[in-house]
């Protein structure tokens, strides 16, 4: 009796490639996706532009680095906040007429998307936000307080609730897509992969905890950041907040 196939495994097999069984067609330049996604009319918020991202040299960091689950009633500073969201994603060079960001990206086409639930930023309302890559500024999309909703949406995890921050990465898929076809979808998981451990290096580095979170119900963290869970989905998150302990 053949074994039915998990849905996994089909995913797996399905986006191989194969040197005789390559993806054939030329790119609709016409088509191109936009690289970055804009709120027009959202309340705009600045953000210094990153000088020194912490104290650390880069085997200090990657010696302290661990998942960090508790954390202390302190705010982080938007200081602090603007080198994490830079250190994501941000900009960090423009050659050619390209902006290259500081994690890598299968085809430098950028289909990750952060968004932030604010709990205690210096300086900043409560409430769910867009990081603006172009323009490094944050994009207002509600204010309140998330710190219950989000942690019930992480399947009932309090350190989303008691961190100073969440941050939450989707996928524009169509970025992918475009060129990548059905392949994209591996990438997209590799791409935001990098994006969370540039997170976690550039946390440790300041001071701060930080623990990235996978188990989530897709929908409910959709419904928070406003996204519709098909063209665009969550794929992943982290928390980050002071633990009263140098990490």
């Amino acid at each position: 009796m053949t074994r039915q196939r998990t849905i996994g495994e089909l995913f797996q097999q399905e986006t191989k490639y194969h040197r005789m069984n390559m993806p054939a067609g030329s790119l609709d330049w016409n088509r191109k996706p936009a690289l970055y996604k804009e709120y027009p009319g959202a309340k705009k918020v600045s953000l210094s532009q990153p000088e020194l991202c912490g104290d650390m040299t880069l085997h200090e960091a990657l010696l302290r680095r661990k998942s960090l689950r508790r954390f202390v009633d302190t705010v982080i500073t938007k200081e602090s906040l603007s080198c994490l969201l830079w250190a994501c994603s941000g900009i960090q060079r423009k050659e050619m007429g390209f902006e290259f960001r500081t994690a890598p990206s299968a085809g430098a086409l950028y289909p990750i998307e952060t968004y932030l639930v604010a709990h205690r930023v210096e300086s900043l309302e409560g409430g769910v936000y867009h990081y603006n890559v172009k323009h490094h500024l944050l994009e207002e999309l509600r204010q309140g307080d998330f710190r219950s909703d989000i942690a019930k949406a992480a399947l009932g995890q309090l350190m989303c609730a008691h961190a100073a921050a969440v941050f939450i990465w989707t996928a524009l898929f169509e970025r992918s897509q475009w060129k990548y076809k059905q392949r994209a979808y591996r990438y997209v998981y590799l791409d935001a992969g990098h994006i969370a451990q540039n997170l976690g290096l550039a946390a440790t580095s300041l001071g701060l905890g930080c623990c990235h979170v996978g188990a989530l119900f897709d929908d409910e963290v959709n419904s928070i950041i406003g996204v519709d869970g098909i063209r665009e989905s969550v794929l992943y998150m982290s928390v980050v907040g002071h633990t009263g302990v140098f990490v």
